[in-house]
């Protein structure tokens, strides 16, 4: 059978049933693998060894009548960025090649911890900012598959693997995800640790993950959201059931706020017009709102805080390499040295009153409905596309989701993202399951399916 095609939930029920060992489904990844990797280009280390043994360890815990976690058995992809210490850690930059971290990061341990294989590791942009990798898009391979998640994103859609981890400081999981025509999603700022993690920008860095659907989303997610006090962003509290609410129907149909952001003008007509037909579909239950004046200024805060952070967080890379470095990092580096320490203070401050500015929103709406993307994945390998429909969400640091229920031109996915108040992760998953039965996701490409 092939095990590629099942999702996340189904695994985890065949491997604990024994229906199916965690061995043969690393093998049927490894297989879909060895057919696709070569034109899609998504991992950037890989040792099917190292795989099989952790499957047959997972194999014994579940024969030995040992306790099984949640993702007991499932194979998941992480994201070149994510120290592991049984893999190189490289960052998507020749100045880190070679890179042997000697611990995993937390998001990485508790993978381990709750049974999940770690596949191997996705490729990244360079330094997870824009310069691309090698991967493509595996819907047409002359296309960008985003980034920085990649390889993350591509994977998943590739059906090399049906889970895998990612970062967000400005677009870089809901992006790919949108290109790829998967599920991706960012929860709430705060929510996971970023410990052993590439440090760009610690208020706007965020971990996310990519899946196949929401459901299978909301239990990778889970698994990621323990306290750990290394990462000054997390607070003591208790983990959330996000399968639970992922899984239950909402009280009442969702209220959607659709709202266009200040920077509409940069959608392109097929997302102007998917979008029009998407909320015609959904009717009654979504209300055209307008953003506070507030949020005019939210581009130009996050530019600052980012290349400010980067300039601080890559000065070694700079200082010993910037030759090396790709000519849009310099650039981003060298703006960044020149912010004023008080524009950047007064840039981050703006975040919480951008979060208060959308009180009345939240208090009449369940999600906000936008676009993922300007539009589909754009031809040509030189850029990741723009993150710009994301940027203002990851600034605020509020939960979002995109879902890959529109086509746009050459008939290549695009997708709707949801977004909810900071904190409301159930509450978007359970109105991102309601929007997704609402309206299927188009056929997938034959690309995709071969």
């Amino acid at each position: 059978m092939e095990w590629d095609h099942h999702s996340a939930e189904e695994l985890v029920r065949v491997i604990r049933a024994g229906e199916v060992t965690a061995e043969d489904v690393v093998r049927a990844c490894l297989e879909r693998i060895r057919k696709v990797e070569e034109e899609v280009q998504a991992w950037a280390f890989l040792d099917p060894d190292c795989a099989l043994a952790q499957a047959r360890q997972a194999d014994r815990v579940r024969r030995e009548g040992r306790d099984l976690g949640p993702l007991h058995g499932v194979p998941v992809g992480v994201k070149d960025i994510f120290d592991t210490a049984d893999m190189p850690t490289e960052n998507g930059t020749a100045l880190h090649a070679g890179r042997r971290p000697t611990e995993d990061a937390t998001v990485v341990s508790l993978l381990r911890q709750a049974g999940a294989i770690v596949l191997g590791k996705t490729v990244t942009t360079e330094l997870a900012v824009y310069a691309p990798g090698k991967t493509k898009n595996p819907l047409d391979p002359r296309r960008t598959p985003g980034g920085s998640s990649s390889g993350s994103a591509a994977a998943v859609a590739a059906r090399m693997v049906p889970l895998a981890l990612g970062t967000q400081t400005n677009g870089s999981v809901i992006r790919p995800a949108a290109y790829c025509g998967v599920v991706g999603y960012k929860p709430t700022h705060g929510t996971i640790s970023r410990r052993g993690i590439l440090r760009e920008s610690p208020p706007l860095d965020q971990v996310g993950v990519f899946a196949r659907s929401v459901a299978d989303a909301a239990l990778l997610a889970q698994q990621l959201m323990a306290f750990d006090d290394r990462d000054p962003a997390l607070r003591p509290t208790a983990r959330p059931d996000l399968v639970r609410a992922a899984a239950a129907d909402p009280p009442a149909a969702p209220r959607l706020a659709f709202v266009k952001t200040p920077v509409w003008h940069q959608a392109a007509e097929d997302t102007r017009q998917a979008f029009a037909t998407l909320c015609g579909r959904l009717g009654a239950q979504v209300r055209e709102v307008t953003l506070p004046p507030i949020f005019d200024g939210a581009v130009a805060w996050h530019r600052i805080i980012m290349e400010a952070d980067l300039a601080k967080n890559f000065a070694a890379e700079y200082a010993g390499g910037k030759e090396r470095l790709s000519g849009t990092l310099r650039q981003m580096i060298e703006r960044g040295q020149q912010v004023p320490a008080v524009d950047y203070n007064r840039a981050v401050e703006q975040i919480p009153a951008l979060n208060r500015a959308l009180g009345e929103v939240w208090a009449s709406h369940d999600a906000i409905l936008t676009p993922a993307t300007t539009s589909v994945a754009p031809v040509g390998l030189q850029s990741t596309g723009s993150p710009i429909f994301c940027t203002i969400w990851t600034l605020c640091g509020m939960p979002a989701i995109t879902l890959p229920i529109l086509k746009g031109v050459d008939g290549m996915p695009m997708g709707a993202q949801l977004v909810s108040a900071r904190g409301d992760d159930g509450r978007l998953l359970r109105t991102a399951r309601w929007v997704a039965a609402q309206c299927p996701s188009p056929d997938d490409s034959p690309r995709a399916r071969e």
